[in-house]
């Protein structure tokens, strides 16, 4: 999501908080291999479309269907690009869907076995919404219903869903230093309810050094997710890369808490927050945000193959040999990874926000009198 709006006292915390909080997760692992070398050839998609419609500057969701693509704007301050929007083979529009009342920042799409297609009305830049929605549109309806959850230990930014086997919808947090967080409701989703979520596991994306407009904080970010068509994979990406986990017997947490994902590097997108599998799931389709991007510049569907389901690095990470760089793991296995080697590195950002702080105090303090 992008942030707009005035540049307030508030927002400035708010602002150094998270950017303390990245800083603070990737700086320390940079010390660590990385899993390039792990990780496919960082050749550039392939392009398959131009989404000409200038009602979608923003996409941040994005599914493959049997005839084309649906796709959603994240928080648009314009009503007429708040909507569900349906194209055709080619990224024409040829059906739009508008929302009962507002939605707060759409970030993501998955689509059930079904054909009804789930919205994660889920971004909080702000770390700010008391609850978070999901809304669901069955094929043919006019319009979609709206199902309010909740946190169980206070707000997150999401750009992520994916639904599991049971059709449970499973958000996962956006992070900031490679590692995130898995959320499930409670209990079955009702119209009109607000349900409670709970934490069901993390995920720390392997390291990777694939270029990105954001550089390294652009790889340790969860921008979107997939299922494959037939069940058996789902994917992740980053600004930078996706990353793919088989999923054993339909559980994905399982996949996601314990796999080792094999790597496609999807360099230089402009803003990439979506990712579908193409129907037959031979490719990764993705799709960037163009809003921001030099005049005349439109959102262009990429396809990326495949990579072989036996390019895997390593085995689980519950297996007896050792952990490969590029496999994903629960965040409590990383606690003392770095050890004596990463203090240095700690002081310094330590010492460096602290000056950034009594800036900020000084500057708060000036404007104060004027």
């Amino acid at each position: 999501m992008r942030v707009r709006g005035r540049l307030t006292w508030a927002r400035c915390s708010r602002a150094g908080a998270a950017l303390a909080a990245v800083l603070a997760g990737a700086l320390t692992p940079a010390v660590l291999p990385t899993a390039s070398a792990a990780a496919g050839t960082a050749a550039a998609g392939t392009p398959v479309c131009q989404v000409r419609d200038d009602r979608l500057r923003e996409i941040s969701g994005m599914v493959a269907t049997d005839d084309g693509y649906v796709v959603i704007n994240d928080g648009a301050d314009d009503e007429a690009r708040r909507r569900i929007f349906f194209l055709d083979e080619r990224c024409a529009v040829v059906r739009s869907v508008a929302y009962p009342s507002r939605p707060r920042d759409t970030e993501d799409l998955a689509i059930a076995r079904d054909g009804t297609v789930w919205v994660g009305d889920t971004g909080d830049n702000d770390h700010s919404r008391p609850t978070i929605a999901i809304w669901r549109l069955a094929p043919g309806a006019a319009k979609p219903v709206l199902h309010r959850m909740t946190y169980p230990d206070g707000p997150h930014d999401a750009e992520a869903l994916l639904l599991d086997a049971d059709d449970r919808p499973l958000v996962i947090t956006k992070g900031g230093s490679g590692t995130v967080t898995l959320y499930a409701p409670t209990t079955a989703l009702r119209p009109g309810a607000t349900t409670p979520m709970a934490s069901v596991g993390q995920v720390t994306l392997p390291r990777t050094s694939t270029s990105n407009p954001f550089s390294f904080l652009g790889r340790g970010v969860v921008t979107g997710a997939a299922s494959a068509p037939d069940g058996r994979r789902v994917v992740l990406r980053s600004y930078a890369d996706a990353f793919e986990y088989d999923v054993p017997a339909g559980d994905v947490v399982t996949a996601l808490t314990s796999g080792t994902p094999r790597i496609t590097p999807l360099p230089d997108e402009p803003q990439g927050e979506s990712i579908t599998y193409s129907r037959d799931g031979r490719s990764l389709l993705t799709v960037s945000e163009s809003a921001d991007q030099p005049p005349g510049t439109r959102p262009t569907v990429l396809r990326y193959p495949v990579p072989d389901a036996m390019a895997a690095a390593a085995g689980p990470t519950g297996s007896d040999g050792p952990v490969a760089s590029t496999s994903a793991r629960p965040a409590a296995e990383e606690a003392g990874g770095a050890g004596d080697r990463t203090w240095p590195l700690v002081a310094g950002v330590g010492t460096l926000l602290a000056l950034v702080g009594l800036g900020g105090v000084l500057w708060w303090r000036h404007t104060a009198r004027r």
